[in-house]
């Protein structure tokens, strides 16, 4: 799609990584002469990023699920880069907003980066601390995207981002409830969760992709929102 068509459409606030009008920032034509806000938000609304941040979700799940016995630190420096990829994110992905849903996609953002560094942090390296900042994370983000998914009545797949701010809720409630002394039961519910959110943004990413398809073969000028 032309950059010269006007400006982007709305963005959908109940979209948890944001929409692009083109499959990726190098389409031929897509960001000639865009600044770079405009270039961060053709990025972050692209389902190629929505499908990295689903690789970098799923990725330290399944480490941390076949290797269970690994040190506390290893799990500490595990989930404290999966928080600071997915806090990059999602912070390019909040450009692909309107300005005024923007700032809660950055909130979000900054989040995961400052949870991300506490992880790494060797003084809170414990499992206490480990479930208090995890399981912190994904239950604000779960009742952010779900407070945005209900007050988008109009946006399609709208009851599948209900469910996966719904799954985000129960992760974080399961493992902010789970006893700190489990150190092996919070390596496995960790991993568990991990998986389960990255297949859950694999999907999105896929159904991104599919209204980009049919975009592209004359189904409309703009591919609906996930």
């Amino acid at each position: 799609m032309s950059s010269t068509d006007g400006p982007a459409e709305p963005y959908d606030p109940a979209e948890p990584y944001g929409r692009g009008e083109t499959d990726g920032p190098l389409e031929a034509g897509g960001t000639a002469g865009a600044g770079p806000e405009e270039r961060l938000a053709r990025l972050g609304g692209s389902w190629t990023w929505l499908l990295g941040s689903a690789v970098g979700t799923l990725v330290p799940g399944v480490l941390v699920l076949v290797w269970p016995d690994g040190t506390l630190h290893v799990l500490a420096v595990l989930i404290g880069l999966y928080l600071l990829v997915t806090g990059g994110f999602r912070f390019v992905a909040a450009f692909a907003r309107e300005h005024g849903d923007r700032h809660t996609g950055l909130f979000v953002a900054v989040l995961y980066i400052l949870a991300g560094v506490l992880c790494l942090r060797h003084p809170l390296q414990t499992i206490a601390a480990l479930s208090l900042i995890t399981g912190a994370v994904w239950l604000v983000t779960g009742l952010l995207t779900g407070w945005a998914a209900l007050a988008a009545k109009g946006m399609p797949h709208r009851g599948f981002v209900l469910g996966v701010s719904a799954l985000g809720v129960v992760a974080g409630v399961i493992v902010l409830a789970l006893p700190s002394e489990s150190a092996v039961a919070l390596t496995r519910l960790l991993g568990l969760w991990l998986v389960l959110l990255g297949v859950a943004e694999l999907v999105l990413a896929l159904v991104r992709r599919s209204a980009v398809g049919r975009a592209r073969s004359g189904a409309g000028p703009h591919p609906a929102p996930v």
